[in-house]
């Protein structure tokens, strides 16, 4: 057993109003400069959509992830064979299109036009060529037009739900159904490290956390298409790619990251993890049906003294064992079983992981009129306004088991505490609910509490870093690396 520490997080999707306020935080603080326009390591996207960059998850098209192939796994993007002849041009390569050409505006224009008979207005200027555009698409460009069916039908996601299925989504007035925030997952297996030519792109061992080495980076954009999240972005000014760096500079002084600390909804949770790195390609190599519980017995428990006495043996701190035994992400994903992570089916093991919406009924439409079907808050799930089939394809590889039970467990810790608190439910009712959802009055309680009576102590457990005390104990503290990655081009740490 190879015990690992790992910085963990859970998004409540239930929570998320869409306000985006979590992308501007991290875009003032780490891409607001030349090069880095297009750049969205935090995007707040709307589902049913395209995504960003559009039809990201289109695997097809963009070949990111790993694939099962002889027992084996391999990178979709990339090969030893392939690596030269891509070098300079890669087919799977997302364009400026694909994402959006930042804009600008004249707004010189405003002050100094003419008098005439019609209201000045601002024209977009392209911030990359400084020249007039129409725009044509945007960061969240689905949100931007109200949730078009152009948009909605477009989604990778709808592939395997029926023409029932597909028309219950189009039964609502507004295709805005829930909103998907993401950011770099801080894989287990990330394939970005892996396809690095460079060795760039690495996993810091204290606390698992990808970052990408700007001074070795070489620009070869390897890294863009391996990511099948999309979440590695290449800078047209210095010739670099970056990422998500999870706010480690924030970290490291006690501080949650910009977006989690200005999460309006409140949606962000941040904690520590425990998982066995030895077993990482083994659970690599499950089956779909098997991914997500082969990815949750990763996680070890923080409690059990064999895990605490080999997490000692490979230098885990005190300090980071206590922060795993209070992880709020622990509870989600390994206890509650109610947190699921984003297209495991991709084998890089994501350690950002969602409870999905509870998505409730807001009507059909009848001979063009829209018609409320249901004034039940507690709806059946299974008639909620996005298919589980959807759900599924986001959250469970396509298989609605995992995601039927944290559904069905979400809805019964709401029956328990509409008992307790309105009276206007049986709380006989409420209790057998739970007990068919395989959960306890007990920790309907705690789930009820993490999500609702939360303090920001709660859903950020951050455990100082200790990076100096750590690099003292290595012998050589440039070859401080983790392991992680099967792909043939990951080379070793040159450098923290």
């Amino acid at each position: 057993m190879d015990v690992r520490s790992q910085i963990a997080m859970v998004f409540h999707l239930d929570k998320c109003i869409g306000c985006h306020t979590c992308s501007i935080a991290c875009k003032n603080i780490w891409t607001d400069r030349r090069g880095a326009e297009y750049m969205w390591w935090n995007n707040v996207e709307t589902k049913p959509g395209c995504g960003y960059p559009t039809r990201w998850e289109d695997q097809q098209s963009y070949r990111g992830g790993w694939e099962v192939a002889d027992g084996n796994l391999r990178l979709k993007s990339t090969s030893k064979a392939r690596i030269v002849a891509n070098i300079f041009h890669h087919p799977s390569l997302p364009t400026l299109d694909d994402y959006y050409e930042p804009w600008t505006y004249d707004y010189q224009e405003l002050f100094n036009a003419p008098e005439g008979p019609d209201q000045p207005t601002a024209k977009p200027i392209s911030m990359v060529t400084g020249k007039y555009i129409d725009i044509e698409a945007g960061p969240n460009w689905d949100d931007d037009l109200g949730g078009s069916p152009v948009y909605a039908e477009n989604d990778p996601n709808l592939a395997g739900l029926t023409e029932e299925q597909r028309a219950q989504l189009s039964a609502v007035e507004r295709l805005v159904f829930f909103y998907f925030p993401r950011i770099c997952n801080h894989c287990l297996n990330p394939s970005c490290v892996a396809a690095c030519p460079s060795g760039a792109l690495y996993k810091r061992g204290e606390d698992g956390i990808v970052l990408l080495d700007q001074n070795r980076c070489r620009g070869w954009r390897a890294c863009v298409p391996a990511c099948p999240y999309k979440k590695t972005y290449y800078n047209w000014s210095t010739g670099k790619s970056e990422k998500c760096i999870l706010c480690f500079p924030r970290l490291e002084t006690g501080q949650a990251p910009a977006c989690f600390h200005s999460c309006v909804g409140r949606i962000r949770y941040l904690g520590v993890l425990l998982y066995d790195a030895a077993r990482i390609h083994e659970v690599a190599l499950s089956s779909d049906e098997e991914l997500v519980d082969a990815h949750r017995s990763l996680i070890l428990d923080p409690h059990d003294p064999a895990v605490i006495e080999a997490a000692r043996r490979n230098g885990i701190h005190e300090s980071v064992l206590e922060s795993a035994q209070k992880s709020p992400v622990y509870r989600f994903v390994k206890i509650w079983k109610i947190a699921l992570p984003p297209h495991i089916e991709y084998r890089t093991l994501p350690m950002l992981f969602y409870v999905p919406p509870m998505s409730p009924v807001m009507g059909q439409q009848t001979g063009g009129v829209v018609e409320h079907v249901s004034g039940d808050l507690f709806h059946d799930i299974d008639a909620s306004r996005v298919p589980m089939k959807f759900l599924a394809n986001l959250f469970g590889a396509g298989h609605e088991g995992k995601v039927r039970y944290a559904l069905r467990k979400q809805k019964a810790v709401r029956w328990y505490r509409r008992a307790l608190t309105v009276g206007d439910v049986e709380m006989g009712v409420a209790e057998r609910m739970l007990r068919e959802a395989d959960c306890s009055s007990e920790e309907a309680e705690a789930i009820y509490r993490l999500t609702s009576l939360c303090t920001f102590d709660d859903r950020f457990v951050i455990p100082p870093m200790h990076r100096e005390e750590a690099i003292e104990m290595l012998e050589d503290p440039l070859e401080h690396k983790q392991g992680v990655g099967f792909g043939f081009l990951q080379g070793p740490r040159r450098g923290l």
